[in-house]
C-alpha cells in the first residue's frame, strides 16, 4: 500500500494547488488565504498544500535593491533550480521593475500565462505576463522516483 506521503508531487500537482488560490485577495505579507496572500505567500501555500512548507520571511518592504535569496528558501523545501525554457509547475522569480522582484508559478509557459498575486486587481490570478518582465531565476519540484 503506497501512502500519501511516499507520493513525489507533480508540477501539475502544484500547478493545480496554485489555480485553488485564484480570486484569494492579495495582501502584503500575507500568509494565510483567508486574510490574503502575497506572491511569496501564495508559492508557500501552494507547496503547503503538497507537503512542503516554506519558511518564508513574514515582513519585508517591496523594493529591495538585490534580489531576495529565493533559491536557499526553495531549496530547503526539496525544489532544484530550473534550467531552459519555463515549464508548467515552475516557480520563477521575475524583475517587475527597478528593484521589484516577483514570484510566480508558470501554468501555461508556451502562452506566457502563469498564477500570481497581483498588487493591481488586489487577488491572486491567472493570466498572461507582461513581456516587460524579466526571470532571473526558476526552481522546480524534483522528478518523481521511477516505480520499482
Amino acid at each position: 500500500m503506497t501512502r500519501a506521503t511516499d507520493l513525489t508531487p507533480t508540477p501539475d500537482a502544484l500547478v493545480e494547488a496554485a489555480r485553488a488560490f485564484v480570486g484569494t485577495p492579495f495582501r502584503l505579507c500575507g500568509r494565510d488565504p483567508a486574510t490574503g496572500l502575497d506572491c511569496a505567500g501564495l508559492v508557500g501555500s501552494a507547496l503547503a498544500k503538497l507537503g512542503r512548507p516554506l519558511a518564508l520571511p513574514v515582513r519585508y518592504t517591496l523594493r529591495f535593491r538585490q534580489p531576495p535569496d529565493a533559491g536557499s528558501v526553495l531549496a530547503a523545501a526539496g525544489l532544484h533550480a530550473a534550467h531552459g525554457e519555463p515549464a508548467p509547475g515552475d516557480i520563477a522569480m521575475v524583475r517587475t521593475g527597478a528593484c521589484q522582484y516577483h514570484f510566480l508559478i508558470h501554468s501555461v509557459p508556451e502562452r506566457n500565462i502563469a498564477i500570481h498575486a497581483h498588487a493591481g486587481l488586489r487577488r491572486i490570478v491567472e493570466g498572461p505576463l507582461p513581456t516587460s518582465w524579466r526571470q532571473l531565476g526558476a526552481w522546480h519540484l524534483p522528478s518523481p522516483s521511477p516505480s520499482s
